[in-house]
């Protein structure tokens, strides 16, 4: 571990600031979990979520001087990615839902390990329940639940008010309950898998972008 695996994000980030450009991915490394979570339960679709995921990342590196520590950084970045996550689904709907061809996103739908591993047993089911849910809940759900973040960030990430966040949950799991939250338990973790490979396909596109501007 480097003495920066160490830092908080502000110290992180002002590392960045000052020119040291390998640091940002250790806010990467932090965070890309938590924003493929979020911008999967916006977009549906693994590629989009990890689209969304670089262009948030991309889009805080060169807006860094706008963060003003007035909310957490980890909270900064997550808005970020849900307003990437709402363009891309935006774009796709007005293409009707058709996804662009791509063969970099195909070979990696091919190539992706996590895929069949999604499919096995609760993990897949609550997915598949999970993505049922009307967007408001579902995104309210997936950050709370799944993510494990509090009610205040929550809200402050969405910019809605805490009694919101609560009423959305509430709702989300009773619409869940009858078929599968009172007996998800632990293997809410599992859902959205996310593993190395795919944290460091993330890291590895961000910093070759990064590189070239």
């Amino acid at each position: 571990m480097t003495p920066t695996m160490g830092c908080s994000d502000a110290e992180v980030v002002e590392r960045v600031r000052s020119g040291d450009t390998a640091s940002y991915e250790i806010l990467m490394r932090r965070y890309n979990q938590r924003l493929f979570r979020v911008a999967r339960a916006i977009v549906g679709v693994d590629a989009d979520a990890e689209d969304a995921v670089q262009n948030a990342y991309i889009q805080a590196y060169l807006h860094l001087d706008q963060f003003r520590g007035e909310a957490a950084f980890s909270t900064w970045l997550t808005r970020i990615a849900i307003r990437q996550a709402l363009a891309i689904r935006r774009r796709d709907s007005e293409r009707g839902g058709a996804v662009e061809a791509n063969p970099m996103r195909e070979q990696t739908a091919r190539e992706n390990p996590e895929d069949s591993a999604m499919q096995k047993e609760i993990g897949a089911l609550i997915e598949r329940a999970v993505e049922r849910l009307p967007d408001p809940y579902r995104i309210v759900f997936v950050m709370r639940e799944i993510e494990n973040l509090s009610t205040a960030e929550t809200a402050e990430s969405l910019e809605i008010s805490e009694e919101n966040v609560k009423v959305r949950l509430h709702r989300s799991r009773a619409m869940l309950r009858r078929d599968l939250y009172e007996h998800a338990g632990s293997a809410l973790s599992r859902a959205y898998a996310f593993d190395g490979k795919r944290c460091d396909r993330i890291v590895a596109s961000v910093l070759n972008r990064l590189g070239s501007t």
